[in-house]
């Protein structure tokens, strides 16, 4: 009886740990966009995930992400920023580049197509 209780309460423990790394919110790495010639932009490593997850732009300076693909799994080969109703296949081409509104302030998140990774753009 005592084993199975040490058994169930590990596979509950496993399980959580699982549901936390797949779908909980990480502390991420954070970058702001390089500004040149009246045009800002920012790479975003894509291997195992996005680094950095989180890219700061300057709002009204016109911009670019360039994901840089380094992953070949198939969760990470397409980024999808819904707000945008951008969803692209990295696989195309090593670097992608998405042109980003900067007009207004705000937050613009995209995910992998499996919605497993995450990641963020703000516009400040």
């Amino acid at each position: 009886m005592m084993e199975q209780i040490i058994t169930l309460i590990g596979a509950i423990l496993l399980i959580a740990g699982i549901i936390w790394w797949f779908f909980g919110k990480h502390e991420s790495e954070k970058t702001q966009a390089t500004v040149q010639a009246d045009h800002q932009q920012a790479t975003v490593v894509v291997k195992g995930g996005y680094s950095p997850a989180t890219v700061v732009l300057k709002k009204g300076i016109p911009a670019t992400i360039n994901f840089a693909m380094e992953d070949g799994t198939a969760c990470l080969s397409r980024v999808v920023f819904s707000q945008l109703g951008v969803d692209k296949d990295l696989r195309e081409q090593k670097i992608t580049p998405i042109q980003i509104p900067t007009d207004q302030a705000g937050e613009y998140d995209f995910a992998c197509g499996m919605d497993m990774f995450h990641g963020k753009v703000v516009v400040k």
